[in-house]
């Protein structure tokens, strides 16, 4: 997956965008449902550091056989702080905030303001953030919150903080990812991820105990598979491209479009009933992502149809 983002690398808005933006809101959208059925019998802080531990393990190994240079003492530092914010401490806030019984709708709905904050990093950082992209990011939150209002909205004073938490340190760790100096994309991911899955090995070894792992359901361990394959190996490689080679509101768009996938996928597989919210909501995500890929486009022909009008008359924009 690496290999085949690097060859495209050359034109960013071509296949290759179109391919990872695919797997991330797809596949991430899928993890909800698997997540929920790794959760049923295996530890949560236990789940998430072996499966990041195995998947930097994995992606290192592949980095070398590329040939890829080990990371300087700098990059390894970066590569820590990356893994740090995003694996360890976004990670452990979702797993917290879900064991102090915070509700879905809640927890699905401050998920969603992750790109918000990146793009806020990213103005502040220098780089421009189109108008256009702003109002997508706005119309995408208002769907995924008509999305969450089936959810529970429960919870309790340090839950709550705990989930706004997660997407402010995946937001910070995602604009680091981008300024910050990392090795070759393969190596970087297996540093950032090996990084924060050993940072999250330490905590979990301290509050859960090991020998709850001889009790874990085999689905479960089918669950934690495709989470560290599909939701690690390969979706998360696809978002870390996109954050280096597209804009932050689009790479960060897959937090609006994953709750309509998971909503989806629990209706074909979690046999859930669709109800009259999402049919206000999808059609808000699709001007929202309208916006972000086509914000240029839309801002042109506004601008075009207003040169157009007759003088004298009154711009409807």
């Amino acid at each position: 997956m690496p290999t085949f983002f690097k060859t495209q690398a050359a034109h960013p808005r071509g296949l290759a965008v179109a391919v990872a933006l695919l797997l991330v809101y797809v596949v991430w959208g899928t993890t909800y449902f698997a997540l929920g059925i790794a959760l049923e019998s295996m530890p949560p802080l236990l789940m998430n550091a072996s499966r990041f531990l195995c998947a930097g393990g994995v992606m290192l190994l592949v980095a070398v056989a590329q040939g890829q240079a080990l990371p300087t003492a700098a990059q390894w530092r970066h590569s820590a702080l990356v893994g740090g914010l995003m694996v360890f401490l976004a990670m452990n806030c979702i797993g917290f905030a879900q064991k102090m019984g915070i509700g879905s709708g809640l927890m699905a709905t401050v998920v969603t303001t992750m790109p918000m904050w990146l793009a806020l990093w990213t103005r502040w950082g220098g780089e421009p953030v189109p108008a256009t992209s702003w109002m997508g990011l706005a119309l995408g939150v208002a769907g995924a919150l008509l999305l969450a209002l089936e959810g529970d909205f429960s919870a309790s004073g340090v839950g709550a903080l705990l989930a706004f938490g997660a997407p402010l340190c995946w937001s910070m760790g995602s604009y680091a990812s981008r300024r910050l100096s990392l090795p070759a994309p393969a190596m970087a991911s297996g540093a950032q991820w090996f990084m924060g899955g050993a940072m999250g090995m330490v905590v979990a070894l301290w509050v859960e105990p090991v020998s709850a792992l001889a009790h874990v359901s085999a689905r479960s361990w089918m669950a934690w598979v495709y989470l560290l394959v599909m939701g690690t190996l390969v979706a998360l490689n696809a978002y870390l491209w996109l954050l280096q080679n597209t804009s932050a509101a689009l790479a960060g768009s897959y937090s609006f479009v994953n709750p309509a996938v998971a909503l989806l996928v629990g209706v074909a597989l979690g046999g859930e009933r669709l109800t009259g919210w999402v049919f206000a909501a999808l059609p808000l995500i699709g001007a929202a992502l309208a916006f972000i890929l086509y914000g240029r486009a839309i801002e042109h022909g506004l601008l075009r149809a207003r040169a157009l009008l007759p003088a004298g008359k009154t711009s409807p924009w």
